[in-house]
This record gives structure tokens, C-alpha cells and sequence, in this order.
């Protein structure tokens, strides 16, 4: 396992572990069977110990292509996956806390991964029809019957988080976190590592625009999900371009690349925190996971927290749609 770990449901990791969607959805066509084939195993190969997926990704593609190619390398990775979101192909995902529903969810998930056994199992989406408590309880359960190891939510706030734990001990929180989406700060990361729960931050990389590679919004695929994310429209994203430059020249000050970078500054943010940078590109796989033995120069961390922040970032990181289906906290526009 190649430098730093971090403990997720008292297992160690990889602090850059891999976030398995993109190969199914979000970012364009899903990859090839083949294609996913080598890449799921070179990322086992390059020393990514904990994966993460969902039953809503592509429709149970992801979790599919994780259990035909890899489950016989089962005791090589911890596996993370999410119930909670509708998976319907003819319509779009809808949530559903309901337990009866998370239950045939696990049931399906655990048939298309081929395994007997989830190591951590999240709520997707919290259902504002169901009590939480009602959710959680219903991942309890499958926690008892062994058909998951341990309990997780995902986009909640605070206040949801406590909820959830006084239900059942929560071994994970996962959602956004980066330098430039820092709603994690204003109370949810303390509130994890209060309760002792891992972070796990999806899209470190900032869906892109911290790698310094996506310049022109104009070239993202049809059903690019950043397609309708207010930071990558007309309006913003040339602002935020601008900041660019003189990040580009902290990560050469640094010695590093710029995803480097940005992944090496989340880990630095907390003991308990994990990123899950999401690619399927096999160079990108290799470079991103370099920067689970960087370490910042204390300077540096000072300037990029300076340059990239709430303040200097244009447009909201979801539509309102979006964002209608997360409790996470928000920034006041006045802070």
C-alpha cells in the first residue's frame, strides 16, 4: 500500500482512494467492458485500496463492471457502495429511503458485485418523505444480517449527521470537498470527526478544473453533468479560469502537478479525511495517486487557501434542482 492510509470503518486505505463513476456515468458514454476491464485492475495494480460506487451509476453498470472483472480480487479492496436513488433506465433517479426499498437495492447491488459482503454501505440521498431514523435503521439492519460491514451517508448536513448516528454509529460521511467547494467547513467535517466517522470527499479535483486540462466548456460531452453546474457556465467559468495561473505556478513551486496538488491539500485538512478523485483515464489514474505521498510546503498551503476559497470561486457547485435534493450546509453570500 503505497504512503499515507487513512481509516475507513476501522480498516486502513489509501488516502487517495478511487471514485468508480465516471466509468459508468456523468461524464460522457460509459466505457467499454474491455476498457474497464484494464483499468479497474490497474488501479488495484497502482495500490487503490478502497473503491467506490452506487447502484445508481449507470443503472448498476458501475457496480456490474466492479464484480465481473475484479471480484476475484476481492481481498485486495475495501468496497463502498450507495443505496437510496431510484435506478429506473427510462427515467431520471429519483430518491427513495423507503427500507423496503434499500433492502432490494443491497439485495441487487450484491448480485451484480458478485460478493456476499459491502464493506460500507451509504444512503445516497437522504428521502425527505422517509425519517432518516427509518433509513438508517433499515442499513442496521443489513449491517446485522453481515450483508454490510458498516454504515455511511452521503450529502447531509450536520444536524442529519447527528441524527443518523444516534440511529446507528455512522462509520462515513461522504460528499464534496475541494478547494474550491468548501460548504464541508462551515460545520459537517468537525461534526464528523466529533462522532469519529471517516470524510470522504468526492470530486477533489473540483470536477475537473483544479487538473488545469479543462479549458474550454464548450468541448464536455452531451450529458456531462457539468453541464448544467452554474461554476462551468457562460457566465463563471472564464472568472474562474482566471484563477488558473497563479495555481499552476504554487503546483510547479511544489514540484507537482496540479491534481497533485489539490488532492495533496484536502488530505491536509483533516486526520479523518479520505479523497475519492473520479477519472477513467489510466494516466490520470497513475498521476493521481502520487500525491498520497506528498506533503505541502506550509507556505504553499497558506497561499492556495488564499487563492481558491468561497470567495474568489464564481457560481453555485449545483442548479438549483441539484442542490434541492442535499441538506449539506451552504455559505451566506454575506460571509
Amino acid at each position: 500500500m503505497p504512503g499515507l492510509t487513512r481509516l475507513l470503518a476501522k480498516r486502513p486505505v489509501s488516502g487517495v482512494s478511487l471514485g468508480c463513476m465516471s466509468l459508468s456515468h456523468g461524464y460522457g458514454e460509459k466505457s467499454s467492458s474491455e476498457y474497464s476491464e484494464k483499468f479497474l485492475n490497474k488501479a488495484l495494480d497502482l495500490g487503490y485500496t478502497m473503491l467506490d460506487t452506487a447502484a445508481v451509476y449507470g443503472h448498476g453498470h458501475n457496480e456490474s463492471m466492479l464484480g465481473k472483472f475484479i471480484s476475484q480480487r476481492r481481498n485486495e479492496f475495501f468496497l463502498a457502495s450507495k443505496c437510496g436513488f431510484g435506478q429506473k433506465p427510462d427515467s431520471q433517479p429519483s430518491i427513495n429511503g423507503r427500507p423496503e426499498y434499500i433492502r432490494a437495492t443491497c439485495e441487487a447491488s450484491l448480485k451484480r458485485l458478485q460478493t456476499e459482503h459491502i464493506d460500507l454501505y451509504y444512503l445516497h440521498r437522504r428521502d425527505f418523505n422517509v425519517p432518516i431514523e427509518d433509513s438508517i435503521g433499515a442499513l442496521a439492519d443489513l449491517q446485522r444480517e453481515g450483508k454490510i460491514g458498516a454504515v455511511g451517508v452521503s450529502e447531509i448536513s450536520a444536524a442529519d449527521l447527528h441524527k443518523a448516528h444516534a440511529e446507528h454509529p455512522i462509520s462515513a460521511i461522504q460528499s464534496e470537498y475541494s478547494l474550491w467547494t468548501r460548504n464541508a467547513e462551515i460545520e459537517v467535517l468537525k461534526a464528523s470527526q466529533n462522532i469519529g466517522a471517516a470524510y470522504v470527499a468526492f470530486s477533489p479535483l473540483g470536477r475537473g478544473f483544479l487538473t488545469n486540462k479543462l479549458h474550454d466548456t464548450s468541448q464536455m460531452a452531451e450529458h456531462d453533468l457539468r453541464q448544467t453546474m452554474p461554476r462551468f457556465n457562460a457566465d463563471n467559468y472564464p472568472a474562474n479560469l482566471s484563477l488558473l495561473p497563479a495555481y499552476v505556478k504554487l503546483a510547479q513551486r511544489q514540484g507537482c502537478t496540479p491534481a497533485q496538488l489539490a488532492l495533496a491539500w484536502v488530505l491536509a485538512q483533516g486526520a479523518n479525511i479520505i479523497a475519492i478523485p473520479g477519472t477513467k483515464d489510466l494516466a490520470h489514474l497513475e498521476e493521481n495517486i502520487v500525491a498520497n505521498n506528498l506533503e505541502l510546503d506550509s507556505d504553499i498551503m497558506l497561499k492556495l487557501n488564499d487563492l481558491i476559497n468561497q470567495h474568489t470561486v464564481h457560481g453555485a457547485r449545483y442548479s438549483d434542482r441539484a442542490e434541492a435534493t442535499v441538506t449539506t450546509e451552504r455559505f451566506n453570500p454575506k460571509d
